[in-house]
């Protein structure tokens, strides 16, 4: 088959079905023929279908009906409804609700349903190709991008800008899973190197005597198992950077060499005797306390104060509230173009519950509970039941976020609605759509509220 796609056609006239099914085969379609609604559907199960050419009336339904079902089972399938000239008003409806391509009117030429079959599988492709395309570039821009209000990561960011395009060491710091990659890729992209390699080492994950071979590369025959030449990293970082993950992992005996490669700007491989001349900046990341490693003999000394010539900390989620409600939202919208899923919100029960919880996975545990709740959901919002097992019980004391009835006093109805306000957005440090979700408000209400209550936008 030169086309290599497979078309239905549905039509209760025998003359009309082998036609078409002559026409298509003589162009390389498979064609799958069918005189009613339950030949066509059971044929439908069968088959990789691309395109149907359906008759408008069947003897046991009509192609509305069967297009829906046809666009049901696989959206992608484009369908060509075929009418006489008495229906075709009726047959518009297709092309509105039940998402057919095209309306043909009989008689027709066999070129213009060629013609027609080929835009409807050229359209296929394009929306599958746009479709792809909106979930790479929002899987793209929830990876690469920073995404903070916090006054916190403002500064981490002034940092990065002012240091970027210099070539000093920089030593990221920070939790697990606060976004350490993030500012590293940040840093290299907007360098003077970011046209040259971005090499990445996690010293953690690799066992100790591979670390070596990798960063400095080894000759043939050098150790057992080294049956060809292997450049390493610290050479095909050259002109370019390399971040050196969980730096503090590296065993101390390779700490001395890489000191050696930043202090003299050679490397040789193992068991090789040439000096290769290397130019690379050198990002560090860990999550461990660096000075308390250098004391206990986990980190040399002489290579953190190389390796630090700037020191980048990044702070933990928790300590950043403000972010929470910016972060769920854009992950919500790449996980839901990711898995093509259809979601309108988060209930307000669920949100609290984002809001509470203190986080410690950090930012990497949000993007997994806010994936996890995409895929596992069973109706169009977030519940407090789809969110991830340690999310649903109760909150510890100390990591929550909510008003508890102690907090707010007694008085009237309007006196204890304001107060409620305020704590909310005292405790949120004025985010509205925080405040609104920890109150179950929508946030026009929010701020019909506000100024019902006379509370300014912002603090005073």
């Amino acid at each position: 088959m030169k086309h290599g796609r497979t078309v239905l056609v549905v039509d209760d006239e025998p003359t009309v079905l082998d036609g078409l099914r002559l026409t298509l085969e003589a162009d390389g379609y498979a064609v799958r023929i069918a005189g009613s609604v339950q030949t066509a559907l059971s044929l439908v199960a069968q088959a990789d279908l691309q395109a149907a050419i359906v008759d408008l009336m069947l003897p046991d339904g009509d192609g509305i009906a069967l297009t829906r079902e046809l666009k049901k089972r696989d959206p992608s399938v484009e369908v060509i409804i075929v009418t006489a000239y008495g229906s075709v008003r009726k047959a518009m409806e297709a092309t509105k609700g039940a998402g057919a391509f095209y309306v043909l009117e009989k008689p027709f030429d066999p070129d213009e349903v060629l013609g027609l079959v080929k835009n409807a599988l050229e359209h296929r492709k394009l929306v599958a190709e746009n479709s792809d395309l909106r979930r790479r570039l929002a899987e793209q821009s929830a990876d690469s991008e920073i995404l903070s209000a916090a006054p916190s990561m403002r500064r981490v960011m002034e940092t990065v800008t002012s240091v970027a395009d210099a070539d000093a060491n920089v030593l990221i710091v920070g939790e697990s899973g606060t976004g350490k990659e993030l500012i590293a890729n940040a840093l290299h992209e907007r360098s003077r190197r970011c046209e040259g390699p971005w090499i990445k080492i996690n010293c953690a994950a690799l066992p100790k005597e591979l670390i070596e071979s990798e960063l400095f590369g080894h000759t043939k025959g050098s150790f057992t198992g080294a049956t060809a030449e292997k450049v390493g990293l610290l050479e095909e970082a050259h002109r370019g950077s390399l971040l050196l993950d969980e730096i503090t992992e590296m065993p101390i005996d390779l700490q001395a060499k890489l000191l050696r490669v930043l202090e003299e700007r050679v490397v040789r491989r193992i068991g090789g005797t040439k000096a290769v001349s290397v130019d690379f900046r050198l990002i560090s990341s860990t999550n461990r306390n660096a000075e308390l490693a250098v004391r206990e003999g986990q980190l040399r000394q002489d290579l953190y104060f190389r390796i630090n010539t700037v020191t980048i900390q990044v702070p933990p989620l928790r300590e950043r509230p403000d972010d929470v409600p910016l972060l769920v939202r854009a992950f919500l919208e790449r996980y839901a173009a990711k898995h093509d899923r259809r979601v309108d919100g988060i209930e307000p029960e669920a949100y609290r519950r984002l809001l509470a919880y203190p986080w410690p996975g950090n930012v990497r545990e949000l993007q997994n509970a806010i994936e996890h709740a995409v895929l596992v959901m069973r109706g169009k919002q977030i519940t407090l039941a789809d969110l991830p097992e340690a999310l649903q019980r109760t909150v510890a004391e100390g990591g929550a976020a909510s008003i508890a009835p102690s907090e707010v006093p007694a008085g009237s109805l309007e006196e204890i609605e304001r107060a409620s306000i305020l704590k909310a957005l005292e405790t949120t440090r004025w985010n509205k759509q925080a405040a609104a979700a920890l109150l179950g408000l929508r946030r026009p209400t929010l701020y019909s509220k506000m100024r019902k209550h006379g509370i300014p936008q912002r603090p005073s």
